[in-house]
């Protein structure tokens, strides 16, 4: 499961604000130890409609984090109600989330730097003096300071997508980034020779993040929306490269309006979902004329590459 201290790292306010009001929902799942590990993936799936945003392991179950104007308290109960593991028993307790100034614990713990194979190196350009850029060798080096956006390369589903990147052909191509976070996937994208980026996301700060790291990395040709995929009816012309790391519920749903604005030979690439979401992707996709042509995976996590 994605931590409590990468969920913060997308969802604390605003840049100078401090606290946004949660509700940490411990859901404890009695059933057989063989089962548990399927049944938490499973139960963060289906609870997700109901307005989560990240969720962390626990010994008996998991714990998922939510904004209190958020919660779907009938879309919760009727995830438990209908929950497919019949042997497991789902019981769950609502509480707040401790308030505190979330963004300052990130800033002050920062990441180390994250090596991809042996040709790109992220590191945390706040806290850069921590560690000498000197000493990270990697032909691609790529700065990110994190301001409350989800992507510098410590979670599997980063590193799969910017792997995925490194092994692609992107001088001269144009790239659309979904729900670009840091903005991590379109800057490594610009960097390999990608003639144009457009990139979106739903949050206002994650656009903003992007545009900064983008500046950070002196990145000139990142065009960054702010919306769903809905702003793609907006947007001109097509893509040779995909990228979308998002959770497996919106790119299921999402999957036509890329197939829409995919160049013919385009390249569509996709993580942020669990290796056992893998089948349905791949025939929602093929519904849509997509050819799956590869999977990596990292930690449970999978990353699915497609060609148009």
């Amino acid at each position: 499961m994605i931590g409590f201290s990468l969920f913060l790292t997308k969802f604390a306010e605003k840049f100078n604000a401090n606290v946004m009001n949660y509700y940490a929902v411990t859901f404890k799942i009695t059933c057989d130890k063989a089962l548990l590990q399927a049944s938490r993936e499973l139960l963060a799936d289906a609870v997700g409609e109901a307005g989560f945003e990240s969720f962390e392991d626990t010994d008996s179950g998991i714990v998922g984090y939510v904004q209190t104007d958020q919660l779907d308290r009938v879309r919760l109960q009727q995830a438990i109600d209908e929950f497919p593991i019949s042997e497991a028993v789902i019981d769950y307790s609502i509480a707040k989330a401790e308030q505190k100034d979330w963004n300052e614990t990130w800033e002050q713990q920062g990441f180390d730097p994250i090596f991809i194979g042996d040709q790109c190196v992220i590191y945390d350009a706040r806290q850069q003096g921590n560690t000498p850029l000197s000493s990270l060798i990697a032909p691609l080096r790529i700065g990110i300071e994190t301001r409350m956006a989800f992507g510098t390369g410590t979670h599997s589903t980063t590193r799969l997508v910017v792997a995925t990147l490194l092994k692609l052909h992107l001088k001269g191509k144009r790239v659309l980034d979904c729900g670009c976070g840091t903005g991590i996937l379109g800057i490594v994208a610009s960097k390999r020779g990608a003639k144009e980026v457009v990139s979106y996301d739903i949050d206002e700060w994650s656009v903003e993040n992007t545009l900064h790291n983008a500046a950070l990395n002196k990145v000139k040709n990142i065009e960054v929306l702010r919306g769903d995929s809905r702003v793609l009816s907006h947007v001109s012309g097509v893509f040779n490269v995909i990228v979308a790391n998002i959770n497996r519920n919106v790119l299921l749903a999402d999957m036509r309006h890329f197939n829409d604005v995919m160049a013919s030979g385009g390249i569509l690439v996709l993580s942020g979902f669990y290796d056992a979401d893998c089948p349905q992707l791949i025939e929602e996709a093929a519904n849509h004329g997509l050819q799956h042509v590869s999977t990596t995976s990292d930690n449970g996590w999978s990353c699915l590459v497609f060609h148009k």
